[in-house]
């Protein structure tokens, strides 16, 4: 009699431990069994607005989560300020999501908050932005197009290009550049200038005269234009702009000092956004290179595949291509941002 009680004790405890171990805690990052219709949930931290491009990227990644009913998103923006970015971080921390994903303002300065993801099981996913952190265990992928990349083939297109584009008379010995920089420490602003300054290396007659940050936006472009005018005037002979905005506030800039954007001075910038392509069509913008911002499909495609217990690669690269003037006007249509 005592074993039969044992017995019944012993399956009474079975019973009620095995729905607890069938449900697990979510570490693994699978869905299955009763879980199979619970939604993911996803924290996204976005820099801001401060662009055509950032502006895409957020439709882009808001409207890709609505068609996928098994995603849930909770987005929010830093407004281009970092201490933003990590209280939103740490918040999706405190609310149990399932993935954080960002893209970060700054590369430096996010160890902290990554180390608190990390400690709560939570697996990080940066998007267009890396960061600079001493453990590369703290991030699961960064996905996003390839900033050094993007610098050398702005230079590269500008070397290629200049001496049919320049007006005559001028020298090909002594080339001017000034640049406008995106916002400081971030990693586009690094790298598209490390690519651009390695390709220079080997062309001494390309010289940058002036460096400064626009922040990546059209009023910080025309306003640094209007300063590199004022000091160099017609010495200016191109301008690299590390994205579009930046540049097409540069042109304003230059119209206002009396002088032809595209003309009188070369321009070559980044992004491609259609603001670009409208003045290249116009005759004032000279090329731009593509960064896709249209990441949204990517970065859900990846949360899937990582819920589903997948290996994600470590760096994911999107595939683009350079703009010059000539071909602007037989794509324009074809552009989704």
């Amino acid at each position: 009699m005592k074993t039969s009680k044992i017995f019944v004790f012993f399956m009474m405890a079975v019973a009620l431990v095995l729905p607890l171990s069938a449900s697990g805690n979510g570490e693994s990052g699978s869905m299955s069994g009763s879980d199979s219709n619970k939604k993911i949930v996803v924290g996204f931290s976005q820099i801001g607005a401060e662009s055509a491009w950032r502006v895409a990227n957020t439709e882009s990644i808001t409207s890709e989560a609505e068609k996928r009913p098994n995603i849930e998103l909770k987005f929010s923006d830093a407004q281009q300020k970092q201490e933003n970015q990590i209280k939103a971080i740490r918040n999706f921390i405190a609310q149990g999501v399932d993935v954080i994903a960002f893209s970060p303002v700054v590369e430096t300065g996010f160890e902290g908050v990554l180390k608190e993801a990390k400690e709560a099981g939570i697996p990080v996913i940066l998007t267009d932005r890396a960061v600079d952190v001493d453990d590369d265990s703290l991030w699961t992928t960064f996905m996003g197009s390839d900033f050094v990349e993007e610098g050398r083939r702005a230079a590269n297109w500008l070397i290629d290009n200049y001496a049919k584009l320049k007006e005559s008379g001028k020298s090909m010995s002594n080339i001017n550049i000034v640049e406008l920089q995106g916002t400081v420490g971030s990693a586009p602003a690094i790298d598209r200038q490390t690519g651009f300054m390695e390709i220079l290396k080997s062309h001494p007659e390309y010289k940058v005269i002036k460096s400064q940050s626009g922040d990546f936006t059209r009023a910080g472009g025309k306003e640094v234009m209007e300063a590199f005018l004022k000091a160099e005037g017609k010495n200016i002979d191109v301008l690299f702009a590390h994205n579009d905005d930046m540049g097409l506030g540069a042109i304003q800039a230059i119209e206002e000092y009396g002088l032809q954007p595209g003309k009188d001075i070369i321009i070559v910038s980044i992004d491609s956004v259609r603001g670009a392509f409208e003045a290249m069509i116009d005759g004032k913008l000279n090329c731009t290179v593509e960064c896709s911002p249209l990441l949204g499909p990517q970065l859900f495609d990846a949360v899937e595949a990582l819920m589903a217990g997948k290996t994600l690669p470590k760096r994911i690269v999107t595939k683009e291509s350079v703009f010059p003037a000539d071909v602007a006007a037989s794509v324009i249509d074809s552009r989704a941002y």
